[in-house]
């Protein structure tokens, strides 16, 4: 890498939101400074798809937004925990859903411009409702099933304001493809 850090220093440290300001010098020799970092845990989500062929959505409250969003289901990885076992216990606890299979479909970042993590995109597929949901103290999630055609056409009408999980969407929507689905 051709780009030298000059300085970092956290302005912020929490388990859900780090800010440091760094400094830094291109290839050029120009400098950078400030640029102000944000730095996240690594995140998973899926397009999750039950034996019936529906679709998961989850209906929540994103404050920063002040809107309910329709999302997929998902959320941080815990440190050491590989993404595949983050994205099946994420599944579990936020719908009560276990799946048949996951597949990987890639890796995204959200806003690489000032957010540092990445979140990893997931196909989920032959879910069954095993137990009810374990949501964390500050989440009320509402569950939604709907058809394959009606989610494609929600994704073509811009109902998802989660740019990551629309990207999902698309990603997984051609996995079905290769699948038979």
């Amino acid at each position: 890498m051709d780009v030298k850090i000059i300085s970092s220093t956290y302005i912020n440290k929490h388990q859900y939101f780090t800010a440091r300001q760094d400094a830094y010098q291109l290839a050029s020799g120009k400098i950078v400074d400030p640029y102000f970092v944000v730095e996240l845990p690594e995140s998973a989500t899926a397009m999750a798809v039950t034996a019936d062929n529906q679709i998961l959505l989850v209906k929540q409250y994103r404050h920063p937004v002040q809107q309910y969003s329709i999302e997929l289901p998902g959320g941080f990885i815990d440190p050491n925990e590989n993404p595949d076992d983050a994205i099946k216990r994420e599944l579990l606890e936020e719908t009560g859903y276990e799946f048949e299979e996951v597949f990987y479909l890639g890796t995204t970042a959200a806003n690489p411009g000032v957010l540092n993590n990445f979140t990893k995109l997931f196909l989920a597929t032959g879910g069954r409702k095993v137990k009810a949901q374990e949501l964390d103290a500050n989440e009320e999630i509402d569950i939604m099933l709907k058809p394959i055609e009606e989610v494609k056409q929600m994704l073509h009408n811009s109902e998802f304001i989660q740019s990551m999980h629309a990207l999902c969407l698309f990603y997984g929507f051609e996995k079905l493809k290769s699948l038979g689905y």
